[in-house]
């Protein structure tokens, strides 16, 4: 396959970041090492995982045995919820980090909001200072709401620079893109293919028979033309290179909008105003 150039987008912290990178998510550990090795050998550069998946581990060693420099990928990993808390912070940040094998992180999120505990302020406090000592090159956040943005922002001293979200066209969170938009947070789309229910969408397979492309590569594609950051997970090889051959054509203003219009705020994870798996 012809190597492709990944577009990038720049963070409010001027890192760049890739706009198509590597999910790690439900990838049993024993399967991590060949699915992200496949992943770089493709092509991707930038991986993310989180500590509550796992496999962080695997990734840090498929990392090493890839040969790459540590500058030309880019890691991102998630605080995991028992560890919200200022001092708890610190301490699973160091643990990450140790799992990945790794000096600085790239990107560092709070995984989720979880409201009811009330400890996102001194959770997101604990991410200002890695990043003030340089531990971290950029930190955000995943699945807040834009009450949960707003208060950090209040409360904090820095606005996150990336906010990962369930997103994909039945969930196309036009108002949070907005505000995150408004607020130079770059949105990145988690579930971009809707838990693999829109790969059989009637709108969706139509586009991709047009196109002589899976409707994966259409998917992805509207994810990129958003100007989404985007983490599709595979562990199959040819999906994996199948998922980074989308540069190459561009849907027209008329296909983005018949995708777009399948929306029906249908979430397949978790609300975040209610979520609580603590």
């Amino acid at each position: 396959m012809q190597q492709m150039t990944v577009p990038e987008l720049t963070l409010s912290s001027g890192l760049r970041i890739p706009q198509l990178g590597f999910g790690v998510w439900q990838v049993p550990p024993e399967e991590v090492v060949a699915a992200v090795s496949t992943a770089l050998d493709v092509g991707y550069r930038s991986i993310d995982t989180a500590a509550a998946y796992g496999n962080e581990e695997g990734v840090g060693e498929a990392l090493r045995r890839s040969g790459l420099e540590r500058g030309e990928v880019f890691v991102t990993t998630k605080l995991a919820n028992p560890d919200q808390g200022y001092d708890a912070t610190l301490r699973a940040f160091d643990a990450s980090l140790e799992r990945l094998n790794l000096d600085v992180l790239d990107l560092y999120l709070v995984h989720w909001p979880l409201p009811r505990r009330d400890l996102y302020v001194p959770t997101w406090k604990a991410l200002e200072r890695l990043y003030a000592e340089g531990r971290v090159r950029a930190i955000g956040v995943s699945n807040f709401q834009r009450p949960h943005l707003e208060r950090v922002m209040e409360e904090g001293g820095i606005t996150p620079m990336v906010n990962q979200i369930e997103l994909h066209p039945l969930l196309t969170q036009e108002a949070m893109r907005a505000f995150d938009a408004k607020h130079n947070i770059v949105t990145e789309a988690w579930s971009p293919l809707g838990h693999g229910k829109l790969l059989s969408h009637p709108t969706v397979v139509g586009i991709a028979e047009d196109r002589e492309r899976t409707p994966a590569q259409v998917l992805l594609r509207w994810h990129i033309q958003l100007g989404n950051v985007v983490i599709p997970k595979s562990v199959t090889p040819e999906r994996i290179r199948s998922n980074f051959d989308i540069f190459d054509f561009e849907l027209s203003s008329m296909e983005m909008d018949r995708i777009s219009g399948l929306n029906n705020d249908s979430r397949f994870g978790p609300d975040p105003d209610d979520f609580d798996d603590a």
